[in-house]
This record gives C-alpha cells, structure tokens and sequence, in this order.
C-alpha cells in the first residue's frame, strides 16, 4: 500500500475502487484485495445478512412492533467492509443506520430492536462489544470517538477507534470540533463517512461547496480517502490502512465512503417527495451485493452451499429478532419522566400527565 495516497495535503477525487461494478478486478494496484478465500466468503455472508435483517427490521416497524428504523439498503459493503478488518478492542462510535457494523461486531439484532422499541437503555450489549450506543443526535458520536482515542493514547493502549457519520453530519458544528481536535492530538481516531447522496431530502451539493466530503481532510491537515462504498474489498483495504496508521501514532484519517441510500431516510420518509425514480435506478444497478457476488463467481469461490448456508443464517437471525422483539416488555412510559432529574420538575410532571391523557384517549 502506497503512503502517498494518505498525504495529507492531496485527496483524490477518483474513489479508491478494487471490484468494478461489472463484477471484475479493477487495474488498482496501491491496495491489496488478497484475503483469505473464508474471509472473502464471510463478507459476502455479512452483506447479504445484513439486507435480510434489515428487511425483517423494517417489517416489525411497519407491524407497529417498533417505533422508528432507518434501512441501512444499499450501504452493506460501506458497512461490513469497514467493520471486517477491525480488531474486536478497537471501539466503534455509531450513528443510527449502521446494522451491518453492528451484526460484524457480533450484537443480537434483538438488542438492536430493543433500541428502536424504544426501551429505557438504548439497546443491551453495544458496549461489551467495545460499541457504543447508537446515537441519534446529528454529529455527536464524532466528538466521543475523539475522546475515546485521546483516553486510549494517554493509557498507552494498542487501539483506535471509528466515528461513522453521515455526509448530513459534516455540517454540524460538533464534527468540526472533533476533526479539529483529532488532528491537533494526534488521536488514534478514523472518521468514516457514508456519504449516501441525501441527508433526510437535503442533497450532497446542498451540504458542501467543496471537490468532495474528503476534501476537508486538508484543512485539518489529516489525511482523505475517497473509496467506493459499494465495494466491499475497497471499504476493508481503505479502513485497514486508516486503522493502522492510527495504531501507529501517525493521527487521524478522514475516509469517504461514496454510497447510497436505496430506500427511505428512515420508516416516516417518503423519499419519492425529494428523489427521482431515474437516479434511484441509477444506483440500483450499483448495487453492492450481485456486485461482489458476481466477483466470487469469477474467482470461484461463489457456490450454492454458500448460498444455503447464507440463507440459513439469515432466517435464523430474522426469527431470532422476531421473538425477541415480540417477547419484550411494554413500555413503562413514567421512565421517560422519572430519569430525568433525581426529582421531578413541574414541567415534566406536567408533561407526564399531558402523555397519560393522550394515551388514555386512544384506548
């Protein structure tokens, strides 16, 4: 791998690309797509689970089993790929669509669903798998994965840590911060932004004035990377050089992971309102997943027995968040309340007994 193409004051506008989008090797020769023949398997596994439960995610909302729940369609190999090459100790910093991160990672899709039911603690497990809670505030995430990496430096430990974003998020006050201060320190930190075209129905060219999302890199004076984010081998070589040179002490990378967000922002969008059928055609035929398998294929890696054994697993984890979706508790709705302050406020009590009138209406 070329140490040229992490200089900090140069970005490529070109995506870093090692699967084209017919299925074949590209000629790209600064990053190695040589993995072991179970890894390359695995990924492919990963990205179609990942599709499978997230379907199944989306059902149990529409079946008004959850409360909220946005689709990760179509960002699979951004995902996984960047998941795969990480060290179970490096601590992840998501936003709220990153499934596939999580089911890499190894955390239930019931502990997942538990977030998006809306219970008290936000999910179970996240951080026994060094992942932090989900984080629905815009950008936030960013600032406590910079101050994970700084902890992690001090202590003198071998590990680094990902803020995942999206390209909304780069507009917000608290993603500058934590770039700035990563870059300043050093910190151990890899920014990884999905940048899927649309931040809710605010377009990419709405958002930025600059070449690309990497581009910002230079004015921290940190590395940027574009790569196809619908290449899975692509996503796995970028972030694993990123991680390492974290490792290494060199700082942070700011990594672009251009994708696309095939169905809505989340289960209360409707994206036809803001985006045309023609470019969602566009990116269909971009799709990550019949991409890298028509790649398997043309090593020969790809085989029914893989597919059976992929199609097992995913009704297994499908069945696996049903139950345990379906045998959670109801909501105590006081908690809202009652967790907020060690006593209750009158606005909150008032607020409190606003809530219970209107539920009592509905019954």
């Amino acid at each position: 791998m070329a140490e040229a193409a992490l200089t900090p004051m140069t970005v490529d506008l070109e995506p870093v690309q090692l699967v084209a989008a017919d299925g074949t090797a590209t000629a790209e020769v600064r990053y190695s797509r040589e993995l072991p023949a179970e890894t390359l398997c695995w990924l492919y596994e990963m990205m179609v689970v990942t599709r499978d439960v997230d379907a199944e995610f989306v059902n149990l909302q529409r079946q008004g089993e959850l409360a909220l729940f946005a689709s990760c369609c179509g960002q699979e190999a951004a995902q996984v790929g960047a998941a795969a090459c990480l060290r179970k100790t490096d601590w992840l910093f998501p936003q709220y669509r990153e499934l596939g991160v999580y089911l890499v990672r190894g955390i239930p899709p019931g502990h997942v669903g538990a977030a998006w039911r809306g219970t008290w603690h936000g999910g179970l497990d996240f951080t026994k798998k060094c992942c932090a809670p989900i984080s629905v505030p815009i950008g936030t995430q960013t600032l406590h994965a910079v101050g994970a990496a700084m902890a992690a430096q001090r202590l003198g430990e071998d590990s680094m840590t990902v803020a995942f974003l999206g390209d909304g998020a780069t507009s917000e006050g608290d993603v500058h911060e934590a770039l700035n201060f990563a870059a300043v320190f050093k910190a151990p930190c890899v920014f990884y932004v999905q940048n899927n075209q649309w931040a809710i129905s605010v377009p990419l060219r709405s958002q930025t004035a600059a070449p690309s999302i990497a581009h910002k890199a230079i004015g921290y004076g940190m590395p940027g990377v574009r790569v196809d984010g619908n290449d899975v081998l692509a996503c796995y070589a970028v972030m694993a050089e990123a991680a390492a040179r974290a490792r290494a002490g060199s700082g942070p990378t700011l990594i672009e992971a251009i994708t696309y967000r095939l169905g809505p922002h989340t289960t209360s969008d409707d994206p036809t309102r803001y985006r045309s059928q023609e470019e969602l055609d566009r990116w269909q035929m971009l799709d990550p997943i019949p991409r890298y398998r028509t790649y398997l294929e043309n090593q020969g890696l790809w085989s029914e027995r893989l597919e059976s054994r992929v199609d097992a697993r995913c009704k297994r984890l499908r069945a696996d968040l049903r139950d345990a979706v379906f045998a959670a508790p109801d909501i105590d709705i006081d908690e809202v309340f009652t967790s907020v302050y060690a006593e209750m406020t009158p606005g909150l009590e008032a607020q409190r007994q606003q809530l219970r009138t209107e539920i009592r209406r509905e019954v």
